[in-house]
């Protein structure tokens, strides 16, 4: 009781540091709806979604939670708690609908519309260039990510947005988590849009090498607009980039050597593949090592451009697993055998890591969040770090009556649980600046539709798409009052 007692106290002890980012995300196409309006085309989701047996129920974001007319609503859930940041994606093919010029001047008005109505409320944006959404005619006519000239689309599009917005907006994210849309769309049975893996799994695809066709790409992409931006604009509007990678935490699946250096694979796989070239100029020697020529070589340009490009770091971060070593197969199906490790959620006791949540894949670590935080500093030498995604689904939410659902005591604790073990890390020199709770508002969660809930806020998909709060959305108001 003792030891409680001291570490209650220790916890409550830490403080938040000074002009701490306090905020919630979404995302354009699982909020925004509004799919053929005022001049959008689609993109890979928007087709994806609409092909049928690829979302559960057939959901697609063709209305989400119709945040394109009722933004003004959505801010006012902000502002009732006390938040003073929001982060935010832009659709590309709302203001490029072909992903190419001309600009869509609907959609460029729509958006300052946010950008006014967010600043006039004391809310700062955060703005995501991609968060998923490729508009569909990149990837038809010239193979979107599988295509190294998307640097070149990504760069004009990036171009467009400082050009329209950057005298308001002093946060941007070039990409959110390339490790999710290059594995999932580009392996892992396709099941992420555009929908590509190895037959017969897919129709058409290579698991092998098109995720890291892809991971390429995506960085080429990112150096372009990161230093387009600093070359063209940063000096006058004064903002900051970077990126922002998904990262589980790896827990030796037990003691040995092989175990552990495993779990250093994992992690290697997830976060280096995207960062060592942003803060070391290449991937990282694990990589090249097991994957071979399968991997894409940069060139020493194209490393000399990639090298720096940030000025924060971005991690989205949900839950741990236990890593365990295993021979490479041969032959290797890509990305998940290259990296001789079997991931699970279940340790050699046959316990699950941690409470499951409702998404198959999301366990409950709170230190695993502090871990992370550890090995990212650690390697890349304390960077500013903006925690841009964090939350939960609760176990059986959408089938629960709206009271249960309100009452959301598991996610609650899940929060508490890990911004505890975020300040921890700080305590102890790690340079998290910003959180970011995913989400505002229950939306639609990509494959899984409308059937998994993650929200601060419960939208009724049967009733208008009323938002209500729920008490984690109220505890979070109260936490970052420092009530």
């Amino acid at each position: 009781m003792m030891f409680l007692a001291l570490v209650f106290q220790l916890a409550n002890s830490i403080k938040d540091p000074p002009n701490f980012m306090w905020g919630t995300a979404t995302a354009s196409y699982q909020v925004e709806g509004a799919y053929q309006e005022d001049g959008r085309a689609w993109s890979i989701w928007d087709q994806f979604a609409h092909t049928p047996g690829k979302t559960y129920n057939g959901d697609t974001g063709d209305v989400a939670d119709d945040n394109y007319h009722r933004y003004n609503e959505d801010i006012g859930l902000m502002t009732a708690l006390g938040l003073k940041y929001y982060r935010m994606s832009l659709s590309w093919s709302r203001i490029l609908p072909t992903g190419e010029l001309p600009v869509n001047q609907a959609g460029i008005d729509h958006y300052n519309q946010v950008f006014n109505a967010l600043l006039a409320n004391g809310i700062v944006p955060l703005v995501t260039l991609y968060h998923w959404d490729l508009p569909l005619a990149l990837d038809q006519q010239y193979g979107g990510w599988l295509n190294f000239s998307m640097a070149t689309y990504f760069q004009l599009y990036a171009d467009t947005v400082f050009a329209a917005f950057g005298d308001r907006i002093q946060n941007w994210l070039t990409f959110n988590e390339p490790l999710t849309f290059c594995v999932q769309g580009y392996s892992d049975g396709g099941i992420h849009a555009p929908g590509r893996c190895s037959p017969p799994t897919c129709a058409a695809g290579n698991s092998s090498t098109e995720p890291y066709l892809c991971g390429h790409s995506v960085l080429l992409a990112h150096s372009a607009a990161v230093n387009l931006y600093r070359q063209k604009y940063q000096a006058q509007q004064k903002g900051r980039i970077g990126i922002t990678l998904n990262t589980d935490f790896g827990v030796p699946y037990s003691s040995s050597s092989d175990d552990k250096a495993a779990a250093e694979r994992n992690m290697e796989w997830q976060c280096s593949w995207f960062a060592d070239p942003i803060f070391f100029g290449d991937y990282p020697p694990s990589m090249k090592t097991a994957v071979g020529s399968r991997l894409p070589q940069f060139t020493p340009d194209q490393s000399k451009a990639l090298l720096g490009t940030w000025d924060f770091y971005g991690l989205n971060h949900y839950t741990s697993k236990y890593i365990q070593n295993r021979p490479i197969p041969n032959p290797s199906d890509g990305w998940n055998d290259d990296q001789g490790t079997t991931v699970t959620p279940y340790g050699p006791d046959g316990q699950p890591i941690g409470p499951p949540a409702d998404s198959s894949w999301l366990f409950v670590v709170p230190e695993g969040i502090y871990k992370i935080l550890k090995w990212i500093s650690e390697r890349y030498y304390y960077p500013p770090i903006f925690i841009t995604e964090n939350g939960v689904d609760v176990p059986g939410e959408s089938s629960m009556s709206l009271a249960d659902a309100l009452n959301d005591t598991f996610r609650v604790n899940f929060y508490s649980g890990y911004i505890d073990n975020v300040m921890r890390a700080v305590s102890e020199g790690v340079d998290v600046r910003a959180y970011f709770a995913w989400s505002l508002m229950d939306n639609f969660e990509w494959a899984d539709g409308y059937n998994k809930r993650f929200g601060l806020h419960y939208v009724d998909y049967n009733d208008n798409l009323k938002r209500y709060q729920k008490q984690s959305a109220i505890w979070y108001g109260n936490r970052i009052k420092g009530q």
